[in-house]
């Protein structure tokens, strides 16, 4: 039996329109870096801080500061443009996990500040999920199972074995595993193909985190 379902944030529950990878892109580039589009995907899912000093070569503390400053600075400028919104399902699909008794948890790669605002946005609080937890809160970003330790701890769940895990990304995957999660879920509602994400280790793909409630039904 599952008691939690932690769930990634963009591109798994949200739709922002990819903001954040352009954001992303655009500050380590502003700050001298040239990442491709493959460097960009590998960071996908990953804590933003960790991801720009992996784009950066070798850079100092204060051009990593610096860099995630601009990155906020530029993703606070798209959500204002184009505000995130839920994906489609997707709050049927929490209401109904949580009405089951299933605890529902939010992981994310953004720090606090970034997550509290879209929350704002999103009017998403404590009736709508059990537990935030944001890469600020942890030692280490995915693929560190860290998040979905901090997310059971915060829920009362005490066994990986009721854990459920989902996301969009390889690294979503890879943490999922990394805790032992007894469900490791991909959803093909972020950048990446089926054929991409079922390369990496994991129990199920689904099309949305909206097919959850039935997967668990069966």
């Amino acid at each position: 039996m599952i008691e939690l379902v932690a769930l990634d944030m963009a591109g798994t529950t949200v739709q922002e329109h990819g903001a954040v990878y352009v954001a992303l892109r655009e500050a380590v580039e502003a700050a001298g870096g040239a990442p491709s589009a493959e460097d960009i995907r590998r960071c996908m899912g990953a804590d933003k801080r960790e991801a720009i000093t992996e784009l950066l070569a070798h850079p100092s503390p204060a051009t990593v500061d610096a860099a995630f400053d601009d990155f906020h600075r530029r993703l606070a400028a798209a959500y204002r443009t184009t505000p995130p919104v839920p994906l489609p399902g997707v709050e049927k699909a929490l209401a109904a996990l949580r009405a089951a008794g299933v605890r529902v948890a939010l992981t994310t790669g953004f720090d606090r500040t970034v997550v509290d605002g879209l929350l704002t946005v999103l009017g998403w609080d404590d009736t709508v999920v059990d537990a935030v937890v944001c890469t600020d809160d942890v030692p280490a970003g995915r693929p560190a199972p860290y998040m979905i330790f901090r997310a059971m701890e915060a829920t009362g769940t005490r066994s990986v074995d009721r854990v459920l895990t989902a996301g969009d990304t390889v690294r979503d995957l890879q943490a999922g595993t990394n805790a032992g999660a007894a469900m490791v879920v991909g959803v093909l509602t972020g950048g990446l193909t089926a054929e991409r994400l079922g390369a990496e280790r994991h129990t199920h793909l689904l099309p949305s985190v909206a097919d959850i409630p039935t997967l668990l039904d069966h």
